[in-house]
Parts: structure tokens; C-alpha cells; sequence
């Protein structure tokens, strides 16, 4: 007997039409399901939604974010759905990324009459992104409001979350907070409700590690305005709207943004060393920086090598240490592949402001130590002490230099190091 050949199910409807998600208040948003990638770093299993609102009052309706430009029919049509263009009298952007404000200047043209609200520090991307255009606009900061006659909303100033212009939108009779890219993520699915979706965690903590994490501090600044909300509601700009106890992934968020790990260190200052070394050399020397830190005493010194290791679970080891120290033999012109990956991890952290130094044995050329040390100046470490270089096997004066650089490093960490005058002859 034959089967019948199985046939491709079509995909499953999407909201053509705006969904209301509080009394007044409509999803006017666009689906991408398609997606795979965005902004290049992050993988997008279930695509993404670029989420906006319409918030109607007595006196007029306001327009939360836009979406990006190729979905703009989507956004248009769920818009004409629920206000006619005259009635729009505020639109707020609360953030003004492309994804976010791609159907803004087709919005202004069709809502002229429209006052645009955006972040006071939002000007220089408006600018960028409607070129040979001079905008109106009215910026806002936390604690101004825009009235819609029975109701208003009001701001709340989150920046670097994850842009310097970020906000958030509050509309108090509704206890709902449009929170721009906090609390999102990537996640696409019709059903739109945090409590009808599939299981989105995954790409909640996805997103918060690779947006949000790198501004832990701005978190955590940010949850002392949002926490003290009475949340019914917290309507994102990516994934889904969380309706079904929306405290969860605030307290979320600050266990995010909070210390994973213990201190064991207590008071001191915590120092950790990387190292790859094809001869022994380079292992030689970063033994010698750990054992002049530790003469230098008040620092606790942890030494890895790192040749052939995952350099992911150092992760947190570093946003916690105080500072870190990297060595590498200098191989075809360059710095070894691990010790690249372990920085390329540290874009996702906060490392500013950390100390951070080089060491490494060469053969010929020698350009690794200042290849590492110009990385960790633009990752915004601190690099006061220069570091040290060896041909081949170092020598017994080459490994004391290491055990000086290993005090020195000990001597600005805990704040007892001599005020040095800067050789800018040295850092050219």
C-alpha cells in the first residue's frame, strides 16, 4: 500500500488585523519570522517582531515607535485599522534605531500635524537618519508627559539600554509600561502574548547577554525607576508582550544584572593572568607576573593557560576581576588566535576602566605585546604600565622585568602605585 507523499503545511495566519492589548491601547506592530540574523550578532531561530502601539485618548492618539521601513504597509494598515491620521497628535520614538523609526518620515507625512517626543539625547541619530531634513521635535526627559485628555504618558530616561537615546513610555491608568528594547528579545510568534507563545526564555537571556549585559551598570539603574511601577503590562519593541505576571522578568533582569559570582577574594583586588605558550617561554614569563604581583601583596592572582581551552566560561571571571593581564608569543606577525577570541568575548561585558596589560616571548618581530595592549586601550581597560617583551627564552633580567610588571600591576590596583609621568614618545 502507498503513502501519500506528505505535503508542505502552510504557515500558520498572522494578526492581519491590530490586536488590543489594554483598554485603548493597540499592537500595530510587524512580524518577520524570516529572520535568522540581526544586527549581524545575534541569531534569530524565530525571526523577530518590531512592535509599535496606538494609544487613544480623549484629546487625540499617540503613536508608540514605528517599525522598520520594509514592513511599513504592515504597520500602516494595523494603524488606519484603529485612527484616522487627523486624530494623531503625539508620536514617541523610544529609541531611534532603523527597526524603530523606519516608518517615521512616512508617518510625519501622513500625520503632519503630529508632535514628535524623543530623548533629549536622540537628536544626533534623528539627524543621521533623516538626512537633509530638519525635524521638529520636542525632547523629553523622566517625568514629562504628554497629554491625551483622560489620560497622559510619561517618560522615563534609560540610556545605554542599549542606545544613549533610550526610554521608556509609561501609561499609568493602564499599568503599562512600553519599554523599547528592555525586556525584549527575538522571538517571533502570532500569538503575541507572553502566556499564549511558545517558550521564549532562551532568547530572553540570549538578548539581555548580548544587548543588555555590556550595561549592566545603566541596568540596574534603570530597574530603580521601573521596579516601584505597578506593572500590569510591559509592552517591549522585540518579542513578546508580557501581560501574565510581568514582574517576573523584571526580577529577571536584575538577577541578570546582578553578581553571579561570589567574592571569594574579599577585600582584595583580584588580578587574572592568560597566557599561551608554544615553547614554554611565554608560561615562564606569566608565572614571573603572577609571582611579582603576589610579592606586591593585597591581590589575589589567578593564572590560565588558555591554549586549546573555551575562553567563553572566562567570561564572568573577568567582568568580576579587577584586572587582567594576557601573553602571547608573537607568531607570522600576530598574537595567537586564543587570546583574540578571549577579547573578542569582552565587547558583551563591562570591562571599562579595568587594568589591563601584555607580556610574550617573540622570535623575530615581536609586534604581540602592543597589537594586545592597543586592543585593551580600545576596549577602554587602562594600560598604565608597558609591558614586556622576550626573545625566544627569556632571560633571568627579562623574567625580573615580568616580576616587576606583576608588582606594578599589584601597586595600581590596590591604589599604592607612585604618580608616573607618561612617556607619550613610548605610547606612539
Amino acid at each position: 500500500m502507498r503513502t501519500a507523499t506528505p505535503m508542505s503545511m502552510p504557515p500558520p495566519p498572522r494578526p492581519e488585523a491590530p490586536v488590543e492589548i489594554a483598554p485603548g491601547v493597540h499592537w500595530i506592530g510587524a512580524l518577520d519570522p524570516d529572520l535568522r540574523s540581526f544586527d549581524i550578532i545575534l541569531k534569530t531561530a524565530n525571526g523577530t517582531s518590531y512592535n509599535a502601539y496606538a494609544v487613544r485618548g480623549s484629546a487625540g492618539v499617540a503613536v508608540v515607535d514605528t517599525v522598520k521601513a520594509e514592513f511599513a504597509d504592515d504597520f500602516f494598515r494595523r494603524l488606519e485599522a484603529v485612527a484616522d491620521y487627523g486624530e494623531i497628535t503625539a508620536i514617541v520614538l523610544n529609541h531611534l534605531e532603523p527597526d524603530h523609526s523606519g516608518a517615521l518620515p512616512e508617518l510625519l507625512r501622513r500625520a503632519p500635524q503630529a508632535r514628535l517626543h524623543i530623548s533629549g539625547r536622540a537628536r544626533p541619530m534623528l539627524k543621521g537618519l533623516i538626512h537633509g531634513e530638519e525635524l521638529d521635535y520636542t525632547p523629553v526627559t523622566t517625568g514629562d508627559r504628554v497629554d491625551l485628555g483622560n489620560r497622559h504618558l510619561s517618560f522615563f530616561q534609560t540610556p545605554y539600554l542599549h542606545w544613549p537615546d533610550t526610554q521608556c513610555t509609561w501609561l499609568p491608568d493602564a499599568g503599562l509600561l512600553f519599554s523599547g528594547d528592555v525586556f525584549g528579545c527575538h522571538f517571533c510568534d502570532e500569538r503575541l502574548f507572553n502566556d499564549t507563545v511558545g517558550d521564549f526564555r532562551f532568547s530572553f537571556d540570549y538578548y539581555f547577554a548580548h544587548i543588555m549585559r555590556p550595561f549592566r551598570s545603566h541596568v540596574l539603574e534603570a530597574l530603580e525607576l521601573i521596579e516601584p511601577l505597578p506593572l500590569r503590562i510591559v509592552a517591549p519593541a522585540h518579542g513578546p508582550i508580557l501581560r501574565d505576571r510581568p514582574e517576573r522578568y523584571v526580577r529577571r533582569y536584575r538577577e541578570l544584572s546582578s553578581s553571579t559570582l561570589a567574592n571569594e577574594a574579599g577585600d582584595e583586588k583580584t588580578l587574572l593572568i592568560f597566557y599561551v605558550s608554544a615553547y614554554g617561554s611565554t608560561r615562564a614569563m606569566a608565572e614571573a607576573v603572577a609571582a611579582g604581583a603576589e610579592v606586591a601583596g593585597g591581590v589575589r592572582v589567578s593564572l590560565y593557560d588558555i591554549e586549546g581551552g573555551e575562553v567563553r566560561p572566562f567570561v564572568d571571571l573577568i567582568e568580576e576581576a579587577d584586572g587582567i593581564v594576557l601573553g602571547s608569543p608573537t607568531i607570522n606577525g600576530d598574537a595567537v588566535k586564543p587570546v583574540w577570541d578571549l577579547l573578542s568575548s569582552l565587547v558583551s561585558i563591562g570591562v571599562r576602566g579595568k587594568l589591563g596589560a601584555a607580556f610574550g616571548s617573540y622570535g623575530w618581530t615581536g609586534e604581540a605585546v602592543q597589537m594586545l595592549e592597543d586592543r585593551l586601550r580600545g576596549l577602554k581597560l587602562r594600560v598604565p604600565v608597558k609591558g614586556v617583551r622576550a626573545r625566544l627564552i627569556p632571560t633571568e633580567a627579562e623574567l625580573e622585568d615580568c616580576r616587576t610588571l606583576g608588582g606594578e600591576l599589584a601597586l595600581q590596583l590596590t591604589g599604592r602605585a607612585d604618580n608616573r609621568i607618561i612617556d607619550m614618545a613610548a605610547l606612539a
